[in-house]
C-alpha cells in the first residue's frame, strides 16, 4: 500500500468529477469518467504496479447515478480502496453497484425536482417582471447547492466510509429523505401552477330576466365561478393535460405540443374563449 489521501487529493478528485460525463458512452456510461476521477488516488494508495494495475480495472466497469450522488460514491470508493485488505476488494464493486440508483434517486429528489423548481421560480418570477437579476440569482442560488454539495460529499463521504453505510441502513436515511424532498417538490410545482401559470376565461352567462322584466339580465362571469369553486383550476386542468401527453408520448413530441399550444392559445383567445 502507498500514502494516505490528502485534502488535496481529495480536492483533485472533486476538481475531476465536475467533468466525469464528458466521456460518456454508451457501453459503459459514466464509468470512463468514474475511473479518471479516481485514477490519481489510486495512484498513490498502491504503490504496487500489479495492484494499482488490478484496481483500475475494478473501476472500467459500467456506472451511472447523479453528478452529486457521484460525489458521495467516489469518495466511499476511495475510502475502502485504502482501507480494505486485498480480499475484500471485490466488495468494492457491489458497494457502486449498490448505491447508484438509491444516490441517483435522492439527488433528482434532492437537487432536480426539489432545489432546480424552487430557484427556477425565484429567478422566472424576476425575470418576467423585467429584472436581470432573475437569471443570474438562479444561477448563483443552483450552483451553491450543486457544487456545495459535491464537495461536501467528497469530504465527508471520505471521513466516514462505511459507517455512513451503517448509519443509512440503520436508519433507512437514504428513503426518508428522498420522501421528504418528493414532498417539497410537489409542494413547489403546486404553488407553481397557481402562480406562474395562468389560464383564464372572459367568457360570460347570460340567464334569465333582470328586475325591469329585460330578458337575459343575470350575467354569470365563468371565470369569478370557477375561482369560488376551486382557484386556478383552468391553469391546473392545463397542466394535468400536457404532463399526461408528455406522460404518454415520453416528451418526444415537446416541440410539435409547444407549436400546438401556442396556436391553440392565439386562436381561442381570438374567439373570446380564453
Amino acid at each position: 500500500m502507498g500514502q494516505k489521501l490528502t485534502k488535496k487529493d481529495l480536492w483533485n478528485m472533486f476538481m475531476r468529477l465536475n467533468t466525469m460525463r464528458i466521456p460518456l458512452n454508451y457501453e459503459t456510461l459514466q464509468g470512463v469518467g468514474f475511473f479518471r476521477a479516481i485514477a490519481p488516488a489510486l495512484e498513490k494508495i498502491y504503490s504496487d504496479k500489479d495492484e494499482l494495475k488490478a484496481a483500475m480495472m475494478r473501476h472500467t466497469d459500467f456506472y451511472n447515478s447523479h453528478v452529486n450522488g457521484d460525489a458521495l460514491i467516489l469518495a466511499i470508493t476511495a475510502a475502502m480502496e485504502e482501507s480494505t485488505g486485498p480480499d475484500e476488494k471485490e466488495g468494492i464493486r457491489a458497494l457502486k453497484t449498490g448505491l447508484m440508483g438509491p444516490l441517483a434517486g435522492l439527488g433528482d429528489s434532492l437537487v432536480k425536482f426539489t432545489w432546480v423548481p424552487i430557484v427556477g421560480s425565484i429567478g422566472a418570477s424576476l425575470a418576467l417582471s423585467g429584472s436581470i437579476l432573475g437569471p443570474i440569482l438562479f444561477f448563483i442560488l443552483y450552483n451553491i447547492v450543486n457544487i456545495g454539495l459535491r464537495y461536501y460529499a467528497i469530504v465527508y463521504g471520505y471521513n466516514k466510509g462505511i459507517e455512513f453505510l451503517n448509519e443509512s441502513q440503520e436508519n433507512n436515511l437514504i428513503q426518508r429523505i428522498s420522501t421528504i424532498a418528493n414532498v417539497v417538490g410537489l409542494m413547489v410545482v403546486g404553488v407553481l401552477i397557481s402562480t406562474v401559470i395562468k389560464v383564464e376565461t372572459p367568457l360570460e352567462i347570460t340567464t334569465g330576466s333582470n328586475l325591469t322584466g329585460e330578458v337575459g339580465g343575470n350575467v354569470i362571469a365563468v371565470q369569478e365561478m370557477l375561482d369560488i369553486i376551486m382557484p386556478s383550476f383552468l391553469s391546473l386542468l392545463v397542466t394535468i393535460i400536457v404532463y399526461r401527453i408528455f406522460k404518454k408520448t415520453n416528451g418526444t413530441k415537446a416541440p410539435v405540443i409547444i407549436v400546438i399550444m401556442m396556436l391553440l392559445s392565439i386562436g381561442l383567445t381570438y374567439l373570446g374563449i380564453l
